[in-house]
């Protein structure tokens, strides 16, 4: 399958908006797709904004750029602080991947080629959902079976300890090590992606390098893309069609589900 296209800017595509995949005001999530999608690897999106703000209204961009580039894009709400703590909205991340496991086909997706993406405190739930199998579990789903790649961009992995009293209330105190994916990794995770700005200064760098170590030492595959000069906003930005010659984070992931959906590929490859 051919993940780029020619003329990638002026692929069709069309967007579903506010589905409900549980029941809450924030249960509900967008899908934008090529109008000729058939069996497309799927991107599950999960927003930053420190658990406490944002909403997938913001992020439509990112379901076009993906879309336009052949993907099948879901972007979820999920609850926030002050309506919820740690774990809930973990919990709603499951519930969203669910949903995609269950309905993307009717979408042009398949539901067997899912990725789950996320910036900032959005790749902090991805990479839960992805490591730490519990959540999903949850709602009858594996990680090492249904998911087939992480794709993280400037995730706290491994944030320790908190300095912020709010986080620290959302993750009820300033040292919980169980509240960080770092914690849980294990053999049999899905391959990651894991990118970063060099110079992020609100979620630094080495939380991506440290889980990358950590998920090969399990024997997992996973890399890490350090985009140097690169902050922790403008990554995300990136994938805007003015911005995202700068910086290669939609080449990047384009590669990464290639080499996965082509041919898996082995951990050492991975790693390189």
């Amino acid at each position: 399958m051919d993940l780029i296209v020619p003329a990638a800017m002026r692929r069709a595509i069309k967007t579903t908006r506010s589905i409900a995949y549980a029941g809450r005001s924030r249960h509900t999530l967008d899908v934008c797709r090529p109008a000729d999608a058939i069996a497309a690897p799927v991107i599950v999106f999960f927003y930053g904004g420190a658990w406490r703000s944002g909403n997938k209204g913001m992020y439509r961009y990112v379901g076009r750029a993906l879309a336009r580039r052949g993907y099948v894009a879901v972007i979820p709400d999920y609850r926030i602080y002050p309506e919820v703590c740690y774990p809930e909205f973990i919990e709603d991340g499951a519930l969203a991947v669910r949903w995609v496991k269950d309905n993307v086909g009717r979408f042009g997706g398949d539901p067997d080629k899912i990725f789950l993406k996320g910036h900032s405190a959005g790749a902090h739930i991805a990479a839960m959902l992805a490591i730490d199998a519990r959540w999903l579990g949850k709602v009858g789903l594996s990680p090492g079976r249904d998911i087939a790649g992480l794709i993280g961009i400037a995730g706290p992995y491994d944030y320790l300890p908190l300095r912020d009293k709010e986080l620290m209330t959302i993750f009820g105190g300033a040292d919980r090590p169980e509240t960080q994916p770092i914690s849980h990794v294990a053999p049999g995770a899905p391959p990651a992606l894991l990118m970063t700005g060099g110079s992020d200064r609100l979620v630094e760098p080495g939380n991506s390098t440290r889980l990358a170590a950590r998920l090969r030492a399990a024997g997992n595959a996973a890399t890490v893309r350090v985009y140097r000069r690169v902050g922790h906003y403008f990554i995300i930005a990136a994938l805007a069609p003015l911005l995202r010659f700068i910086v290669p984070v939609l080449r990047d992931v384009d590669t990464f589900i290639a080499n996965i959906v082509q041919s898996p590929p082995s951990t050492a490859q991975a790693a390189e």
